[in-house]
């Protein structure tokens, strides 16, 4: 098997093992004696509500509401997908989040609400509070996306413009609740996984303006005056750990970045090759997160330590790109292009970098595919790596070189998965 074939056979293995059609049907409830709400948001919710209609009975009860990603939607019979804006929110979704949050106001305890999340529900999932606007969501939600602010950052503002997110689903509802959960952030915390509707929030209105100080965000006025009334103590927080009304609420993980990297390490061992996994937690700018990585291969090959060739460095987690140039690429593609950089061309080492949602960054790929020609591909097409890398345009390199993974929605989402190969 080539190189390429063993990294993209590896991220395939990764999918698999994130895939909610395969692994929702395990954790399905049993029906409630009343009725059963299905409602929820992210780019796994439609397989994940197709998933929970296949293994309900066909005599109960079941309807239901989620959101996901345009693009993204399945053909459901029971419960209705919708699609609407990500990353950047948008009506169709503040249309979608109101009516679940009034269904979810309908139900009484003798019902269950089964709530299912996934990455990108942040965004799907928007309805701002009284005084806030969908311009003024929209607003904030790109300057936190430019910034390089982590995503749990990001979610403890969302929460606190929020009408749903931050607990507050959970503190609409009377019956029993069950949220299934596929986690997209490091440390799995229900909290900030698609900014934590059913979770208790630790975070305050001033954890959020600290956030927009720290990472110098340039919000519209209607949301830095929201954020300081509550700041002052003059709107209700959100929920927190240790209230009340999380005694009927269960918040379930079902699918992790860990278990994905344990399959794409057992693809590796399969093929004779060994795997050795760094973590899935790894955070940080993607470009300097590349230059500790070239650190470790150049370790590995010279002193074949602490690994010997061949060998896999798998991971996964979520870098950041802070933008400052004008070009395309999300943070797998510029990891791999400061890789390459770092690297200056290493025969014996292939890397692979891709989100496992189907989309790195705003393009149309889920990442790219480094091989240790590229360098000398793209000189030849007049290809400058470092200023593409100085214009955070890594989509332009690995388009070029006709280097980049492209899958489509995989409708799941565990977060970023990195291989490098080391022959």
């Amino acid at each position: 098997m080539s190189p390429r074939d063993l990294l993209l056979g590896s991220f395939q293995a990764a999918l698999s093992a994130a895939d909610p059609l395969k692994i929702v049907p395990a954790y399905v409830p049993k029906p409630p004696q009343g009725r059963t709400l299905v409602v929820g948001a992210g780019k796994a919710a439609a397989a994940m509500a197709l998933a929970v209609e296949q293994t309900w009975p066909a005599d109960a009860p079941l309807d239901g509401l989620v959101i996901t990603r345009y693009q993204h939607g399945l053909l459901t019979n029971r419960i209705t997908v919708i699609e609407a804006g990500h990353p950047v929110p948008d009506e169709a979704g503040e249309t979608a989040a109101r009516e679940i949050l009034r269904r979810v106001k309908g139900l009484t305890p003798h019902d269950l609400l089964l709530v299912l999340l996934s990455g990108g529900g942040s965004s799907l999932m928007s309805l701002p509070l009284e005084g806030i606007d969908m311009p003024a969501l929209k607003a904030t939600t790109r300057e936190l996306l430019s910034c390089g602010a982590p995503i749990q950052d990001m979610n403890t503002v969302r929460k606190h413009l929020s009408a749903i997110q931050g607990g507050r689903l959970a503190a609409a509802c009377r019956a029993p609740l069950l949220a299934l959960i596929i986690s997209d952030v490091t440390g799995d915390d229900p909290t900030h996984i698609a900014s934590g509707p059913c979770a208790p929030d630790p975070t305050t209105y001033q954890d959020a303006l600290d956030i927009f100080g720290r990472f110098e965000v340039r919000a519209p006025d209607t949301v830095i005056a929201h954020l300081n009334r509550g700041a002052r103590g003059a709107l209700p927080e959100t929920p927190k750990p240790g209230d009340r009304i999380f005694r009927h609420v269960e918040n379930r993980v079902i699918a992790t970045a860990q278990q994905s990297l344990a399959a794409a390490a057992a693809f590796f061992a399969s093929h004779d090759v060994q795997p050795a996994i760094l973590g899935d937690s790894v955070t940080g700018e993607a470009r300097e997160v590349a230059k500790a990585y070239g650190a470790l291969v150049r370790q590995v090959m010279l002193r074949r330590s602490p690994w010997a060739p061949p060998v896999a460095l798998i991971s996964g987690g979520e870098c950041t790109v802070t933008v400052r140039g004008k070009g395309r690429g999300g943070r797998c593609a510029e990891f791999l292009l400061s890789l390459a950089i770092n690297l200056g061309g290493a025969e014996r080492v292939h890397a692979l970098a891709c989100d496992t949602d189907g989309t790195d960054g705003s393009e149309d790929n889920a990442g790219a595919i480094l091989i240790p020609d590229a360098l000398r591909r793209a000189e030849k097409r007049k290809l400058r790596a470092d200023r593409l890398l100085h214009d955070n345009d890594a989509y332009a390199f690995f388009s070029a070189l006709g280097d980049l993974v492209v899958t489509g929605p995989t409708r799941t989402n565990v977060n970023d998965y990195r291989a490098i190969l080391i022959l």
